[in-house]
Formats: structure tokens, sequence, C-alpha cells
């Protein structure tokens, strides 16, 4: 008989890989992270560059002796998915490659326990109880790490302090307060060296609320706010941030498909708690397949069109570039309209990138549980709000066009009347002159890149389809003067992973070119008439 063996050191460093982050950034917010998901209410940081030792104590759950046991397996965890938004205690167990020891106290009732662990081979990561040394007092965990870099920045104050803000900055931010007060209702402190956190607000004039709803609950399902400073932001605070259970996910524009006139002096934050089940495995970046990714979708479009008007009523939104427009996606785009709403019916999680129209918004049947899951019929609006605002600045039919410079979207099946005058459609002028912005659509978007050696046709990244131009079969395409066929098949293949289990996936887009045949027909018979 054989023995699997785990070579631990790869394995570690592949986890940590997996993080953007650095290993030390890794390290701190995991193990914030898990605390966070144990119940504290305070959070305690020393930082000892002598010894040299890195000390996070909580007033949490703590863990019972078999619990911490079973802590020491590697990817082992007792949470459920979109329960919390740490993972298996990993912060801890990448901790090992960097630090001589790792230390962990723990107590939970009777269960008064500590261990010692350290890597010491490429394959044997041994532990060991040890007495505890009293660093948690009534209940909790603590975790003192022995950092072999006497330079480690685990033991800079000012690094650490950075990361907290910036990874947990809505956990100090006064304005989401209410909106953490369900998951978190005795709230948070952080203290580094004996010293208390101070919460910091936006710090600027020009601050405005922004809200995510759900359906007709009068209970936002988000909330947030943009600013827009009179100079230049940090790199690191830049864009807009999303984040769930205190946690940011991700920051920038990118994520968000929007360009501000002037990115470098705009800023958000948006906190989306129900976002906590559409997290990935290492709770690092979110779900873009299946019914959690379908989520994932339906709430980013609702932040879009919520910052993309803030922009406009600001002037500061930016413009699409015509010219890298591409002659083979224009027929696509004309056809896909009609080919997503046909879809979605059949296919539910295509919804998010169904188009809303003016005047009334698409039926999203996505899938999830909880509260504040997207159910099915559920509604998805998006409204900022914005005291001084008057109601003809509310205008959810009317915003700023995408980064991407080709957007195509579907019709809408099924639209909803507008609950109150103020979602009337009306005409949003800019404070930079008398032009009117053309309405844009938040449906599934095409842009071309080059890959070469990927065999991919095209990839989903968050709604935009991603047609890889380096591919053979598109240099063939083109020779052939075929482009709309093969960019047709390329959107039908990036979508089956979103729409479809794999083993369904030849179904999806056998349906998916019938109805896009069936669209040119359509317009061509029209165009006859």
């Amino acid at each position: 008989m054989g023995e699997t063996r785990v070579d631990l050191l790869h394995l570690l460093e592949d986890l940590r890989d997996a993080y953007p982050g650095s290993t030390e950034e890794t390290i701190l917010t995991e193990i914030v992270a898990n605390s966070l998901d144990s119940g504290a209410t305070t959070i305690a940081i020393a930082t000892d560059p002598t010894a040299p030792a890195f000390t996070i104590v909580d007033d949490g759950d703590g863990m019972k002796r078999r619990e911490l046991a079973r802590y020491h397996d590697i990817a082992a965890s007792a949470k459920a998915r979109g329960a919390g938004i740490g993972f298996a205690g990993v912060g801890i167990k990448i901790a090992l490659l960097v630090c001589a020891e790792v230390v962990t106290e723990t107590r939970r009732g009777k269960h008064h326990v500590a261990s010692s662990w350290r890597l010491a081979s490429r394959h044997r990561a041994p532990w060991r109880w040890i007495p505890p040394a009293g660093l948690v007092a009534t209940r909790g965990t603590a975790v003192r790490l022995s950092p072999t870099n006497a330079l480690s920045p685990l033991l800079d104050p000012g690094f650490v302090e950075a990361v907290i803000r910036q990874s947990f900055q809505p956990l100090l931010d006064p304005a989401l307060a209410e909106i953490l007060s369900a998951h978190y209702p005795r709230g948070v402190a952080f203290a580094l060296n004996g010293r208390t956190l101070e919460h910091q607000g936006a710090g600027t004039s020009e601050v405005a609320p922004i809200a995510i709803r759900v359906g007709r609950k009068r209970k936002p399902a988000g909330a947030g706010y943009l600013l827009r400073a009179g100079e230049s932001i940090s790199d690191e605070l830049r864009g807009v941030a999303v984040s769930t259970f205190g946690k940011v996910i991700r920051r920038g524009w990118d994520w968000v498909a929007l360009t501000p006139a002037a990115p470098e002096r705009v800023a958000g934050l948006i906190e989306v708690p129900a976002l906590a089940e559409c997290l990935t495995l290492n709770k690092a970046d979110f779900v873009r397949a299946g019914a959690r990714g379908a989520t994932y979708l339906a709430y980013r479009k609702a932040v879009q069109e919520a910052v993309s008007r803030q922009l406009q009523l600001w002037g500061d939104a930016g413009e699409p570039d015509e010219r890298t427009r591409r002659r083979a996606a224009r027929p696509v785009e004309r056809d896909l309209e009609a080919v997503l709403a046909d879809l979605a019916d059949e296919f539910p999680l295509l919804a998010p990138l169904v188009e809303q129209r003016a005047g009334g918004q698409r039926r999203l049947p996505t899938t999830g549980s909880g509260p504040d899951a997207v159910g099915h019929g559920a509604t998805l609006l998006a409204a900022p709000e914005v005291a001084p605002l008057t109601a003809e600045h509310a205008t959810p039919g009317q915003a700023t066009a995408l980064e991407q410079p080709i957007t195509t979207a579907a019709t809408s099946v099924e639209s909803t009347p507008p609950a109150q005058p103020e979602t009337a459609p009306a005409t949003v002028r800019l404070a930079a002159g008398p032009r009117t912005r053309r309405p844009a659509r938040y449906g599934l978007s095409i842009q071309f890149e080059a890959h070469p050696g990927d065999a991919e046709l095209a990839r989903l990244v968050e709604s935009t389809v991603w047609v890889n131009e380096a591919h053979p079969a598109y240099r063939r395409a083109v020779a052939s003067r075929s482009e709309g066929y093969h960019v047709a098949l390329a959107v039908a293949l990036a979508l089956a992973a979103l729409a479809v289990d794999p083993a369904k996936e030849h179904a999806f887009i056998t349906a998916f070119l019938a109805r896009w045949g069936a669209a040119i027909e359509r317009r061509g018979g029209s165009r006859r008439r």
C-alpha cells in the first residue's frame, strides 16, 4: 500500500500566490477576517521589533480543543460558503512561510489551550500543545508570529495601520455603520500598540451618498458614497471600492467598467453584504459563473447605474472611444439585443446581461438565498440618495457611456412602470456644455484583445466578452470576411460557462446560434418590408 505525500511548501506558496497583495498583507488581512468571522468586537494588534513578534488578540467565540487541533490541517474549515470573509485560517498557514514559529492561544468556556506550529521541511509542519501564555483574558483567540526577518513589514506599525484602513475601510467609516450594523451590531474596534484607531470619513465637501436597492424593499441591499476631491487621490484609494461584511474585495474603475473624465480625483466605497455569497473560495474575488456569478453581475450592474448617474450629475463622466469600434461587432451589437432577450427566459442566469430600458426595468430571474439575495422575478433598482437633487435630476434611463467601446444589450422583455415620478426619463445636461449625453447601455459588451498562444476564442470578464484577435480562427475569419459569425460563436462560448453547467454547454451554444440566425432573418425581413 502506498501513501500520498503532500509538498507543504509548494502548497503554501500556491496559496500565497492566489492573493493579489504581498505575503505580509495577506497574512494580516486573513487573520483579521477570521477574527471578524468569530464575532469579535475588539481586535488588538501589537508589534515588537525587538523580539521580534507580531500579536493579534480578539474577543471572538474562540475554539474548543478539538477545533484547534483540526485548525492545523491545511485547508480545513468549518465555515459555510457565504457565512464569512475568512478562509480556513489561511493567513496563519501562509505565515509558516515567513515565520519561525506560529503560536495560537484560544479560550472558549472551560477550554483554554495553546499550540506551537512551524514548517520544519518541505513535507513536514509539526505542531505541539504548549501551556497558554495568558494572552486571552475571558474568551477569544490570540496569534503570535515570530518573523524570520527582523525587518518584516508586520513589525512596522505604519504598514499595519495602512493595511487595516485600506482593507477594512468600511469598518472605520461612520457613513457605513448603518448598513453594517445588521452583521456587527456591537461594532468593531481596532487597537494598535494600545492606541485605538479612530474612525475616518470621506473628509471632503463633495460627497454623494449612494443606495443599492433590490426589488421594492425599503431597506437598501447596499450603501456607500462617491467623493470628488480637488486634487489627485492616492493610487491606493482611487476608483470605486466594493466590500462585503466590511472587507474590501475589489477597488478601481476596471471592475465597474466606468472611467470618469478625471479618474484621479474621484473615489468611492460601496458595501453590499449579500455579495458574501458570491466570493471565491479564497475570498479574494467574486465568482463569475453559475448562479452566484449571475447574482454578482446583477449587483454590479446596479452599482454601475448608480455610480454612472452620479458622475453624470457631477459632469465628470467619460466618453467612449468610437475609434476603437470593430466592423465585425456591429451586426452582433444589433442582433444580440433580441438574442439575449429570448435566451434570458430559457437561461435565467443571463438576466444580469439584459439591458434596462428607460421607463422600466427588466425582471431579473436570478437565483440566490437569504433576505438580500436576488430572487426569482425580483426587480433590481439602484439609485443614489442625494438630498439636494431635484426630481428632474433622477434619470435612470439616462447614464454615461461605459468604458467599453462596443456595448450590446438585450431589449427588455418585461418592463415595470416607474414607481415614482422621479424615475421618469429626462434629459440631463452636463456642466461642461449644452450637449446632452447619450443613454448608456449596461448589458453585454464586446471588446478585442490579443493573446497569442491562447486556445480560447474569447473570455467573459465581468459583463464584457473579450474576443482574442490573435487566435488563428479569428485571422481566418477576417481573411474570409466572416468576422460576424466568428464573433457570435466566440460570444456563445464565453457565455456558456455563466449560463449553464459544463454538461449542457453544447445545447446552450446551439440555442444561441439558432436565436442569432433568427435575429438576422428578422432584420433582413424588416429591411425588405
